[in-house]
Formats: C-alpha cells, structure tokens, sequence
C-alpha cells in the first residue's frame, strides 16, 4: 500500500486521536493517508490529524481483515511455550508514532502468567508504560494489548496496567530498536 495515495474511506469508523487517546467517528467518503500499519493496527492522516484504526476496523480502508489462523489442534503448551508466545505476541502491539514493537521499545514493564485453579488455562498479568506521561494512547495500547493475549487459547483472562514508574527511557529499549531508530 503506498501512503502517499489517498483512500477513501468506505463506511463510518472509530478512530482514536494519536497522541490524545480520544475517540471520534470518521466520516464515510473522508480522505486518509496512511502513515503506519503494524501489527494490525492502522495510524492514518485525516484533515491533517492523525488517527488510530483498530485492527477490526480496516476494512473502512477498503483492505481486507485476514482471517485469524487456527489454532494448533492437540497438545496444550508448557508454561515456557506460553510465555514465549506471549512475548511473541506483544512483539505484535505497535506505539501508533513509532514503528517499532512494544517490547524492544522497553515499555513492558512485567509479564506474569498464573494458572487458573481447576482448569488448563493462565491469567496473564501485565505492566507497561508509555514513551511520555502525558500520552493519552494509553487505554488504546492496553486493550490491544489484552486483545493480542486473549487471542492465543490458554490465555482466558488478560490485565493491563499502564503505570509510569519508573519513566520510561531511551536506555530501555533494545539494540535493535535504537538501531532501527538511528539512535546508534
């Protein structure tokens, strides 16, 4: 897709101010540019302001939402497996300004998975912060992230708590998102 053209959008649709965190309806027929689409998240351009789309949301951009892939049929995974998949899937969950991953931007603060008694299910526990305080992308960056975890078949129950200590920093991410950033 070239960000450069313009796409109309084909029906209503919720978008969330970036960096506000407000949620407006855009209108049918309106002129976006997209800027950004990782992760099955969309951060489009519309009237000079920037939106985010949910995932659920992009077929208003006149693309098609893929189908979910099915899940592995047989045997459940070890806690190990899990939690691999569980930093696999956060490593989907995008900051709607910078293109780079949740986790190597450092903003996962703690992960915890606990089983659920009498059944073969976890609750997973999170922590994550913002790159700045005022951000009001908070409650849209927490429910993708819940979103994400309650995807995956052992994860029946999902928080995610955004706190600001400690305040985030460059130093906190990884290698390869300074990198990516040119902050090497």
């Amino acid at each position: 897709m070239n960000s450069n053209e313009p796409i109309t959008l084909t029906r209503d649709v919720e978008g969330t101010i970036v960096p506000v965190g407000t949620k407006v309806t855009l209108q049918k027929g309106e002129l976006a540019h997209v800027t950004q689409s990782l992760g099955g998240s969309y951060t489009i351009v519309v009237n000079g302001n920037m939106f985010r789309l949910a995932d659920k949301d992009i077929d208003a951009l006149g693309i098609e939402v893929a189908a979910k892939p099915a899940s592995p049929v047989g045997q459940r995974r070890t806690i190990e497996e899990l939690e691999k998949e569980v930093w696999s899937q956060l490593k989907t969950c995008y900051d709607p300004e910078i293109p780079v991953n949740i986790v190597d931007l450092g903003l996962v603060y703690n992960c915890e998975l606990t089983p659920i008694a009498e059944t073969s299910s976890y609750r997973a526990d999170l922590k994550i912060t913002l790159t700045a305080a005022g951000c009001g992308m908070g409650p849209a960056l927490s429910s993708d992230v819940q979103a994400k975890l309650l995807a995956l078949d052992e994860i029946t129950e999902a928080t995610c708590d955004v706190v600001f200590e400690p305040t985030w920093n460059q130093s906190m991410m990884s290698e390869a998102a300074k990198l990516q950033l040119g902050l090497m």
